[in-house]
């Protein structure tokens, strides 16, 4: 590049010749004292060495010769100034090539360097070449290195020495040589080329923008130095480091042209940091909206908080994703749980916080509740130290006013429990390698609209992902998978948890769940719940088998189809609940179970695929469809297919409505499950009361609440063998526990019946 070629600035001072009122003998600027008429200053017009030059008589312990004309400078621009001089007589002096840097106004650029390197004149008549390089980078050779804030120079030299010398001087030249450090011709700028230092240090922030906006299309190179950024930077070019840059925590990099993870981690030195800070461009810059980790492995040897990452707000509500990498988690006492225990006190009328907690500045927000009462996956939302008080993410159960709980905060892979709200964060084809020592994903304390695509969470320690307070709200999780680290225990003393939802409308589908202890908890409505395939079988001969879904609120809204739900069930309960009796809310209802796959391996004959659990007294099922399902029990039989755990409570078969049971597949089951079921009913003895009993096909043991057809087979025959033209009166809910259906007849009569009975009233 010459500047002097392709934009015609003008850097050469004129000959002596031309005059000497445009030389200085001060520092060159206007008003300064010229050459023009000094006694001490002559023209000479032919010199055998020079032609026409200068001679100079040395009177001053510096002399100073300046051209008093503007030499421009620019960033990314290097001038040598060159100057051939020789001795005539006198003491002999030393020359140097000596300036006066200015700001655009005029003023004096101080703390630069002013002068090149001094030169003896050792022998009169020999000519002798002094030269200097100016340039706006620590370069090879560069003599004087100048800041963006100098506009233009005052270039000449300076004599030094014994005074009495007399000196005759060339015509001074001043030439562009950037080529020799940047040329055209280069894919590249290299930010020194700017006055980038990269000593760790110095800001070179404003080297690095000027960089950027000369590069014009060119890679931007950072050499090697560590390189200090003191603000906020954007770059807009492909940039290629060979060193690194640091800066505060709260200070972002945004590279629009270079935005994936391995730049970042070229930019930093540091996987982990370079995540840190590709994560926090990624919130901060308008133009980012995905952050491609390029298929790199990132070991994490610690929790990675990503509120502290993004630094500026708890709250962010824009799309945005990740996608394309691994996270690989080392151990080590980073991952280590912290545990606290405290009393509390609880109220149903204040069903979301714990109160009273002395101690409360050691429990962590995101840590996990147990105690007596306490139901599955209720975490600590928010703490209020001043208050004492603890923010639950679901309310409790059964805890006593006054008792002890333990608060377990696990440690995770990534860490939004910071956040107050996020929306819209894509995870996709991330791979979470927890190795058994750490949890996956922790949740925003609100948001929605997470989604987890085609991720992998391979071995976590306690959880996949889990929610602490509402962020789960339309929850997607696509063609995932969950692979435990507890595969080779029993299914019962498996802990692990893939995912809990405390909100609506999620949608978990086309996901693998292997050998968790429970692959989903699940509070909320309006679920869609299709295509997984649950495994959590064991080794354990006739061994039993435990929840792979769990519904914990009564009237749920929710579809659970096209599953293949293996050695385990689907738990439906209100364990999240603080009025668990039934009073004036929705019956257990709602749900839709179709077209799944339910299977089990040597389990213990009383296991069953779906269980309700009531955690309280008065409740009814009101809105249940179970159909084309396969229930298939290998290597041993079971009992039946569905069951209640009374350990809380029981249901109240009076009040089933709108429960269907109906087309389904049973293989391995002794006693298969229908309602609405048609029984053949064979009365041999003249009776003018039939009673029916078809209890062993209700489900969940309810009651003959109706019998929507009667159809009589063959002949009806009284005593005398006279045939009877007769309707029956039904009669349900009777008998013992109201199990029984029963046909009345004007007079006793004997024959055959296909009786269709419910255990509901249709709606």
């Amino acid at each position: 590049m010459n500047k002097a070629i392709t934009e015609g600035v003008v850097f050469m001072p004129p000959e002596f010749t031309d005059g000497l009122d445009v030389w200085s003998s001060e520092d060159g600027t206007p008003g300064s004292l010229t050459y023009d008429g000094a006694g001490n200053a002559a023209i000479v017009p032919a010199d055998q060495d020079f032609d026409s030059c200068l001679e100079l008589f040395k009177d001053q312990n510096t002399q100073k010769l300046r051209y008093m004309g503007q030499t421009p400078f620019e960033q990314g621009c290097y001038l040598r100034v060159r100057a051939r001089v020789k001795a005539i007589s006198g003491p002999l002096p030393s020359v140097r090539i000596a300036t006066r840097p200015s700001l655009s106004g005029g003023g004096h650029a101080t703390g630069y360097v002013e002068t090149g390197p001094e030169v003896a004149l050792t022998s009169y008549g020999e000519v002798v070449e002094i030269s200097a390089i100016i340039g706006s980078g620590s370069r090879s050779s560069v003599d004087m290195v100048w800041g963006e804030d100098v506009a233009y120079a005052h270039v000449g030299l300076d004599l030094t020495g014994s005074n009495g010398a007399a000196v005759r001087i060339d015509d001074i030249t001043i030439e562009d040589v950037t080529g020799a450090y940047l040329r055209d011709m280069m894919d590249w700028v290299d930010v020194r080329d700017f006055g980038a230092v990269g000593d760790g240090v110095t800001d070179d922030r404003a080297a690095f923008q000027a960089a950027d906006a000369a590069a014009g299309g060119r890679t931007l190179l950072v050499p090697e130095g560590v390189f200090y950024i003191g603000g906020n930077l954007t770059l807009h070019t492909d940039i290629r480091f060979e060193g690194t840059v640091t800066m505060p925590d709260n200070v972002y990099l945004s590279m629009t042209r270079s935005f994936d993870l391995p730049n970042y981690i070229d930019a930093f030195g540091s996987e982990l940091l370079g995540f840190r800070k590709a994560f926090q461009a990624l919130l901060h810059y308008a133009d980012h909206k995905v952050l491609d980790m390029g298929g790199r492995r990132i070991d994490v040897t610690e929790p990675i908080d990503m509120q502290a990452a993004y630094a500026t707000s708890d709250t962010f509500l824009i799309r945005r994703a990740i996608r394309n990498g691994q996270f690989y988690v080392i151990g080590g006492a980073a991952w280590d749980d912290e545990v606290t225990t405290s009393t509390a006190q609880y109220t149903p009328a204040n069903p979301m916080k714990l109160t009273n907690v002395p101690g409360i500045s050691a429990i962590e927000p995101g840590s996990i509740v147990t105690g007596n009462g306490v139901g599955r996956e209720v975490y600590v939302k928010s703490v209020d130290v001043s208050a004492s008080e603890l923010e639950l993410s679901r309310p409790l159960w059964g805890a006593d006013p006054n008792q002890t709980y333990t608060f377990t905060r696990h440690k995770y892979v990534l860490d939004f429990g910071g956040f107050a709200e996020l929306r819209r964060l894509n995870m996709i084809e991330i791979e979470f390698q927890c190795n058994s020592h750490a949890s996956a994903v922790m949740l925003a304390r609100n948001g929605e609209n997470m989604v987890f695509q085609d991720c992998h969470f391979i071995k976590p320690k306690n959880h996949g992902i889990s929610s602490i307070g509402r962020a789960c709200q339309g929850l997607q999780v696509d063609r995932c998978q969950f692979i435990s680290a507890e595969q080779s225990m029993p299914a019962t003393d498996r802990v692990s948890v893939a995912l809990n939802v405390n909100a609506n409308d999620s949608k978990i589908r086309d996901t693998q769940f292997q050998r968790m202890g429970t692959s989903m908890v699940m509070y909320g409505s309006g679920h869609i719940i299709q295509g997984n395939h649950m495994y959590q079988g064991d080794e354990v001969t006739d061994g039993p088998r435990v929840a792979g879904i769990v519904f914990t609120l009564e009237n749920n809204k929710t579809v659970l189809t096209g599953n293949y739900i293996d050695n385990c069930m689907v738990e439906w309960n209100n364990e999240h609940d603080s009025e668990p009796d039934f009073s004036n809310e929705y019956a257990f209802g709602g749900m839709t179970i179709t077209d799944n796959i339910f299977t089990a391996n040597d389990v213990a004959p009383w296991f069953t695929w779906i269980m309700i659990k009531p955690f309280g007294t008065g409740h009814y099922l009101s809105g249940l469809h179970v159909s084309n399902n396969t229930f298939r029990s290998l290597n041993g039989r079971i009992d039946r297919v569905e069951s209640v755990s009374t350990t809380h409570g029981t249901l109240n078969g009076w009040g089933m409505r709108d429960v269907t049971f109906k087309d389904n597949a049973f293989v391995g089951v002794d006693q298969r499950t229908i309602s609405p079921v048609t029984l053949e009913f064979n009365q041999n003895t003249e009776a003018s009361t039939w009673s029916l009993d078809g209890s062993a096909y209700f489900p969940f043991g309810g009651n003959a609440r109706t019998v929507s057809s009667v159809v009589i087979e063959g002949d009806l025959r009284d005593s005398a063998n006279n045939q009877v033209w007769d309707n029956p009166h039904v009669l349900v809910n009777q008998g013992t526990g109201a199990k029984l259906a029963q046909l009345q007849w004007s007079k006793p009569v004997r024959g055959t019946a296909h009786v269709t009975l419910r255990t509901d009233k249709p709606a």
